[in-house]
This record gives structure tokens, sequence and C-alpha cells, in this order.
């Protein structure tokens, strides 16, 4: 087959449930024009027989580009469900090769097409991906009057959101679940999730929810502070108020890497999820049973892709991808754990770590006389009984250093 050089010569072209009949003249030509066409076996039964060379999708996704390598400047045409760019093949292919080379054209994706049934402005509406994903992530965006579009996994998912949104007090919430939508199988089907009773339907389907909470559900906001005793822990724990505003001085951001070392229950690093979806972390605990119980806790709080290390810092934190940011809440007198955290954050991160004991205080004074940055003395009291009357009790103060990591700050701690 002759292979003529082309740009842009890739192809990325969306198919609705209404198949080549739902697409545009332009995406029936780049499909036509293509000397390859790769899809699902679904997209490529509707391709007529013609000289193409047809190629299933291979799994894993890394087949794929590798085989795109080879085709590099060969009319090729990618088949994708929907909007590509929308939890679809687009996003990778787009990391592997420049946007120059490329034309995508998507049809109406299963968001756009969820909000036009049910009547909801994008901007008001959540979107999460079940699709290859653990259910546990939907607990991160169950808010009471939420609306959240779902991409379902298969024709079990609504049971199971149903499920989860009953075991999370939120069995109050509308549900619709929409099949097939834009083709002539389409249905719709609602109900309320604590009695969720329709058995499985098609595996093509979206799911709409309306949440709604009841006097029994427990609110687990988004925003920095949860409540101390959400989390599995054994004492190790950053308390809720010195959580709050240790993730302010982190300054978390979209997309942006946290490292937490030390991370005892997994706390800081959840909560650093839970601020945004395109948020990451790693927590570096050496104890094995700390370990354990701080995935528990991720999948719990709706972070299942937290990523937990069970090994010893500093010698682990040499392989893994340089962060954002970086939180010391434990093992800051270990050798050498400070020195290459600090070393390892990128240029314009910061670092910040806590300490409650007189040792911890002089590491950080040094630290600070070293690179500069804040201390603050963090004390919180609470009030508690005391005889007839009420007193307050005050927590173990907390002594916090924030450093910024500039420019030119590199290798200040190598010359002290």
């Amino acid at each position: 087959m002759s292979r003529k050089v082309c740009t842009p010569w890739l192809r990325v072209v969306g198919i609705g449930d209404r198949g080549l009949d739902g697409l545009s003249k332009e995406a029936r030509e780049l499909i036509s024009t293509a000397e390859i066409v790769i899809g699902g076996k679904r997209h490529l039964s509707l391709m007529p027989k013609t000289a193409q060379e047809h190629i299933v999708w291979p799994s894993p996704i890394s087949i794929l580009l590798n085989k795109l390598i080879e085709f590099r400047g060969t009319k090729t045409c990618v088949l994708a469900t929907g909007d590509p760019m929308c939890y679809g093949i687009g996003a990778s292919l787009c990391k592997a090769f420049p946007i120059q080379e490329m034309i995508i054209l998507p049809s109406p994706s299963a968001l756009s097409l969820a909000c036009a049934r049910m009547g909801w402005p994008h901007q008001d509406v959540e979107l999460v991906t079940l699709h290859g994903r653990p259910l546990a992530i939907l607990r991160g965006y169950l808010q009471p009057l939420a609306k959240i579009v779902v991409l379902s996994n298969d024709e079990n998912s609504p049971r199971e959101v149903a499920e989860l949104l009953t075991e999370q007090g939120f069995g109050n919430s509308q549900i619709t679940v929409l099949e097939h939508m834009g083709g002539s199988s389409e249905r719709r089907i609602e109900g309320i999730a604590r009695s969720w009773s329709e058995k499985p339907g098609a595996g093509f389907n979206t799911i709409a929810i309306e949440i709604l909470s009841s006097p029994e559900t427990v609110l687990v906001t988004r925003h920095p502070g949860l409540e101390d005793d959400l989390f599995i822990n054994d004492g190790m724990l950053t308390k809720k108020e010195v959580r709050a505003i240790t993730l302010s001085a982190l300054q978390p951001y979209p997309g942006s890497l946290l490292w937490d070392v030390g991370a005892g229950s997994g706390s800081v690093g959840i909560e650093w999820m839970r601020l945004s979806p395109r948020s990451s972390a790693i927590a570096i605990e050496e104890d094995v049973d700390r370990a354990a119980t701080i995935v528990k806790n991720a999948n719990q709080l709706g972070t299942p892709k937290l990523q937990v290390i069970n090994a010893h810092a500093p010698e682990c934190l040499l392989s893994l991808p340089r962060p954002n940011a970086i939180f010391i809440g434990g093992g800051i007198a270990t050798k050498g754990l400070f020195d290459q955290c600090w070393e390892s954050l990128q240029e314009g991160g910061c670092l910040v770590t806590n300490v409650v004991t007189i040792e911890g205080e002089e590491i950080l004074t040094r630290k600070q006389a070293q690179l500069g940055g804040s201390v603050t003395k963090i004390t919180i009291s609470k009030s508690e009984p005391l005889g007839k009357y009420r007193g307050w009790r005050s927590q173990m103060p907390v002594t916090q250093l924030r450093l910024s990591k500039n420019l030119g700050e590199r290798n200040q701690i190598n010359e002290s």
C-alpha cells in the first residue's frame, strides 16, 4: 500500500450512536480518504468495504501509539466514541503527536447530550468517568445540590451508583439513566437512589444525578479542614484546623503534584486531591499498617488515585516524579530527608513542614537561616466541660516552616 507523507496526517473522528449517518460531510470525507482506519469493532462494522486497511483498536493503548508512530505521515483515521477530547483517545494522542499533525472532529459528547436532555447548563455540572476507574472516585463529588454527569463503566454502573449514594447519605438523590443518546434505541430511566430497583440495561449509558441530602447526611466538604473523625488513624493525624492552615500554606492549584512525606493517615494528601480532580499526590509512609490505612482513607474519601509509597525516605524519593509542593509531616530529623526534599522540589514550588518538639523547632530555625521563608506558631484551643462550666483546653502547639523555592535558591542548602 502506498503511504505518502502528508501534514496533517492523523485524523480523529468522533462517532455517535447514529453511526455514519450522524457525521458531517467533512467527517465522512476524512474517513473515506484515509489509507488506514483504526477503531473498535463496533466502529469498524459501520465502515463500507473498501481498499482501506482496517485495524481494531489494540490494548493496552501504548500498542496503538506505537502503531501510529509507524504510520506517521500516512493518512490515518482513528475512530472514537462521541467527543475524543472528553475522556477519550484524543488526550493520549495529543500527548504523543503535535496538534499540527492532527485533525480532530468531535461528535456531541455524552456530557453535551446529557445536559441537553436534562436542561442543565454545562457550567453547573460536574463530569465524572467510571470507565476503567474505581467507583470510589465518585465520593469526592458528593455535595448537596450538586449536579453530576457520570460516564458509566457498564450496565451495572447505575445500580452501583445508587447503592453508593444511599450508603453516603444521599439516598434522596434523583437518578436519570440515559441509554444510547442520539440513536434510535435511546431510552430514559428515572428513579430515586435509595429505591433504585431497575435491572441492568444497556452497557452504553450515561447517568445524570441531582444530589439531594437528608438530615442524616454527613457533609464531607471539598474545602480544606475535614473533621478528624472522618479519617481512620492511630493518632498520627494532622488535626483539622492545622491541616486547613497547612493546605493554605502549600498553595494547591489544579494539575499540581504533592509529596506528603511521613503521611501518617494521609489526611493532607487526600485533602489536596479533593480540591481539584486534576491534582495528584504521593503519600510516603514507612509504617506498613499506616500505609494500609492511607489506602482505606483515600478510597473512603473519594481519592482512590492517591499513590501510596510504603518505603523509607529519603532513599525512596529519588525515583519519584518531581513535585510542585512538599509537606513533611513526620521524620524531619531523619538524616538527609529535608535536603533531598528541597533538591527534588520543582522551581517555583513550596515546602511546608510542621513540628511539635523543641528539637524539631531547632531544625526549622536552622533551615530558615539558610533558606529564608517564614515560621509560624499555630496554637489551637477548644472549649471543654470544666465542672459545671466550660473552659479552654489548648492542643499541642505546632511550629510551621514554609519555604518558596525561587530561581537561584537551589544550591544554597549546600553552601551553608
